[in-house]
């Protein structure tokens, strides 16, 4: 299940354009697999700048532990508060309900640098 509308990183998060310069992240659906469970997310506060690549929250779950990258540079402009009280949204929709932040991008261009679903879908089968 890779949707072809977005694109994708090598550390394994989805991003969806919002806006000329917004978007959305999250975590795909084979990272939620590798992970288990998800039990607690940690995201970055509103208004937090980060740089592409720069940890940017962390996922835990009933295995591990797991960091989650910035795909891009830019403000953080959203978060997604229900995974304060609903952390397994991540596991259950993790391209919907289980988004984690949105950015506002230092260079919207960027985004045409990720991985798109075929590139991710030969990636992920790699693993």
């Amino acid at each position: 299940m890779i949707p072809e509308e977005l694109k994708y990183t090598e550390e394994h998060e989805w991003v969806l354009r919002t806006g000329e310069d917004t978007v959305r992240v999250g975590i795909t659906d084979y990272a939620q697999e590798q992970l288990g469970d998800v039990v607690f997310v940690q995201l970055p506060e509103l208004g937090e700048q980060v740089g592409a690549g720069q940890t940017l929250g962390e996922v835990e779950s009933t295995k591990s532990v797991s960091d989650i990258y910035a795909p891009l540079a830019g403000e953080v402009v959203a978060r997604n508060d229900s995974l304060d009280q609903q952390p397994d949204l991540v596991n259950s929709d993790p391209y919907g309900e289980g988004w984690m932040v949105e950015l506002r991008l230092e260079d919207p261009a960027a985004v045409d640098d990720l991985l798109d679903a075929a590139a991710y879908q030969e990636l992920a089968a790699s693993e």
